[in-house]
């Protein structure tokens, strides 16, 4: 099966849009459907308090899931990835503190959920201690 994506493939793969936003600006990302992603949806609208590590934001989204067989330490930019330690969103655009070289290294193997649909570099306007909201995308 190839990697790009095809209208054939979304229709048999639900997919999930949500919409991320903080004082300064906003993202949307596509979700795959896993159980994680199941168990986020039930939990929005979420409001919560943006930290950052090196190039990464996250948050505290009050959601408690397993990690799942996929999960990953080291993605790519703009991977949206939920770090089950800290029941917590991770939304990585570059170098973490503990990255090797221009990696993306998350503080733990977090489960993929999908990717930000934008330039993930605007994460870099969220400060720590923003407000930032989690919604669905009605399409």
């Amino acid at each position: 099966m190839h990697t790009q994506h095809s209208p054939a493939h979304t229709e048999t793969q639900p997919r999930t849009r949500i919409l991320i936003s903080w004082p300064t600006g906003h993202l949307t990302a596509t979700l795959d459907d896993t159980p994680t992603t199941q168990a986020l949806t039930k939990a929005l609208p979420l409001a919560s308090t943006a930290r950052t590590w090196g190039e990464e934001v996250y948050f505290d989204t009050g959601v408690a899931v397993s990690r799942e067989t996929g999960a990953r330490q080291v993605v790519e930019p703009g991977t949206v990835a939920f770090w089950t330690d800290g029941d917590a969103l991770a939304l990585p655009y570059g170098p973490t503190p503990i990255s090797r070289g221009d990696e993306c290294r998350l503080a733990s193997p977090c489960n993929v959920l999908g990717a930000l649909d934008g330039d993930p570099r605007l994460l870099a306007t969220v400060r720590n201690g923003d407000p930032i909201r989690v919604e669905l995308v009605h399409e």
